[in-house]
């Protein structure tokens, strides 16, 4: 039984690697086919990162080991074979990345899913790449998923026509590739030096290195980490990310807020495992410290400095980065499950308000140069489509207010919940989940030498959500406010269901902060004592791996 249950953990990788190929062997004209098996592909790997959830968690303590899953792929044990794991931490990435994928997937099926481009197909082999990542256990595949994943990100990236998109998306594949390149280096040094690439084993053999090896170890690793900020949208290697997202389809956009997700998660792996090197450890918390809060500072100011709602989304993507990438590096344990609760957060933030975009660009109706717009009259579509009309003074009736359209006040609402999410204004998680970290950092942080920094890092957040506030509140009364020549969009079900859909699993989250931030503080703890998952890894219990020759 227990072996039946490892190979669930196959499955996130599995899953979307079959939908993808069949997709790309369904003929184009059998278009429900393939929106099927996509759909199915979404509600499989939910429902396996909820079993997996499950399995990870205290309620299974006898199913799994410590609450770690290991499969061996061919039966073959690490370090010689290739393993995946799931444990508390992927667990939860697993979660939110198929929580985000499937409401992108069913967001997109009204309009963006044509003949002639794989667009389904893409998104199934962008999920496949990100399952992948948290799951593999070893350096030289996750750099196999992701490079996955960013080869299928090349493609929606670059969805669409436009000399802007084209370019901007060209940008984005030279930076990933550059950083694919120095991914590619430091597993080579690390490699070369240790003779083994699966976490667990490094763990145990880079402590037993020669003062020689072990500066090219460091060096590598150094590298690798260069390679996962990149990844992770940092600063000063991040001014491709704001224009490239935003360019990007709204569906896209969404879909991409989980990529800088995969940069953050694996420095939380792979930092957390090579722990016992206190000053390669301390060298790395200092620089995510000083690279967050520049990232926190250029993402406030590229919020402030945005005209278009989709840029300035972008832009508070970074800005949640740098508040991730500078909490991670006070290296403070009691952050991490507050840091693991924001980075939810965020991730359903900006996918929500991504998809927002898509929809609320189709509301303005500006004029060409060479018909003026004039101010509306009592027969204009202004007046039409929101029910207003001339008051008249002499009439009797009553009826004199505006009628707004349900679609409007969809997107009004949802606009409101996006920005109280980003900016951490109560009653939504988004405060909860800053002030957890805030509080958190400001309590623990002056046993540990780091009180200045813990405040440092409180003032600069607290700047950056009034910042936010002032950005997307000019951003919304230009938006819904000052437009007089404005078309209402005609939203349909299977647009507006997933929105609500993601706003609905914040409010959840609020509400049940409680027994989330229990598990995160678990996963928090597995995480920073990482002998659990070496052991479990290395000297696995089922009886029917077989040795190695």
């Amino acid at each position: 039984m227990n072996a039946v249950l490892e190979q669930l953990v196959a499955l996130p990788i599995l899953v979307p690697l079959l939908a993808g190929a069949a997709m790309l062997l369904t003929v184009e004209a059998r278009r429900t086919a393939r929106i099927a098996i996509a759909f199915v592909s979404g509600v499989l790997q939910l429902s396996v990162a909820i079993v997996l959830l499950y399995l990870t968690s205290d309620a299974a303590p006898f199913i799994w080991q410590d609450g770690i899953g290991v499969y061996s792929l061919g039966g073959w044990r690490a370090p010689f074979g290739i393993v995946l794991v799931a444990d508390r931490l992927s667990a939860v990435m697993l979660t939110l990345q198929a929580v985000l994928g499937l409401a992108v997937l069913t967001y997109s099926i009204p309009r963006y899913d044509r003949p002639g481009q794989p667009f389904h197909s893409l998104l199934q082999f962008l999920s496949m790449g990100v399952n992948g990542a948290f799951l593999t256990g070893d350096l030289f595949n996750l750099f196999v998923f992701v490079e996955i994943l960013l080869a299928a990100s090349y493609g929606l990236a670059l969805r669409g026509v436009g000399a802007t998109r084209v370019r901007l998306g060209l940008h984005y594949l030279v930076v990933n590739i550059t950083a694919s390149l120095l991914f590619l280096v430091g597993v080579a040094m690390i490699y070369g030096v240790a003779g083994t690439l699966n976490m667990a084993d490094l763990a145990r053999r880079f402590t037993e290195l020669s003062p020689d090896a072990r500066t090219l170890f460091d060096t590598g690793a150094a590298i690798l980490g260069v390679a996962f900020l990149i990844k992770a949208g940092s600063w000063p290697l991040n001014f491709w990310l704001p224009g490239t997202y935003s360019a990007a389809i709204a569906p896209v956009g969404a879909a991409f807020a989980m990529l800088t997700k995969v940069g953050v998660y694996a420095l939380m792996r792979v930092g957390t495992l090579m722990s016992e090197d206190e000053a390669a450890a301390s060298m790395l918390g200092v620089l995510m410290f000083y690279f967050g809060l520049a990232t926190l500072v250029t993402g406030t100011i590229g919020m402030l400095a945005s005209h278009h709602l989709a840029r300035l989304v972008s832009y508070s993507l970074v800005a949640s980065t740098g508040i991730l990438l500078a909490a991670l590096g006070l290296g403070l344990e009691a952050l991490t499950a507050p840091v693991l609760f924001y980075l939810i957060v965020s991730a359903l933030t900006a996918g929500t308000f991504f998809m927002v975009t898509g929809m609320t660009d189709r509301t303005r109706s500006v004029p060409s140069a060479a018909t003026p717009a004039e101010p509306p009259t009592p027969q204009s579509p202004f007046y039409m489509a929101f029910g207003v009309r001339e008051p008249d003074p002499y009439a009797t009736d009553e009826d004199t207010g505006v009628a707004i359209p349900r679609a409007i006040v969809f997107l009004g609402l949802v606009f409101v919940s996006c920005v109280l999410l980003v900016t951490g204004l109560p009653p939504l998680p988004g405060f909860i989940a800053k002030f957890a970290l805030l509080s958190t950092a400001i309590a623990a942080a002056p046993t540990a030498g780091l009180g200045a920094a813990a405040w440092t890092l409180t003032t600069v957040v607290l700047v950056s959500g009034f910042v936010g506030v002032v950005a997307l509140t000019r951003a919304g009364i230009r938006l819904f406010w000052t437009v007089t020549a404005r078309t209402t969009p005609r939203l349909r079900v299977l647009e507006a269901a997933p929105v609500a859909f993601l706003v609905a699993i914040c409010v959840v989250l609020g509400t049940a902060a409680s027994p989330i931030m229990r598990y995160l503080e678990h996963a928090a703890t597995s995480l920073h004592e990482p002998q659990d998952y070496i052991r479990n890894v290395l000297e696995p219990v089922s009886q029917d791996t077989r040795a190695v020759p």
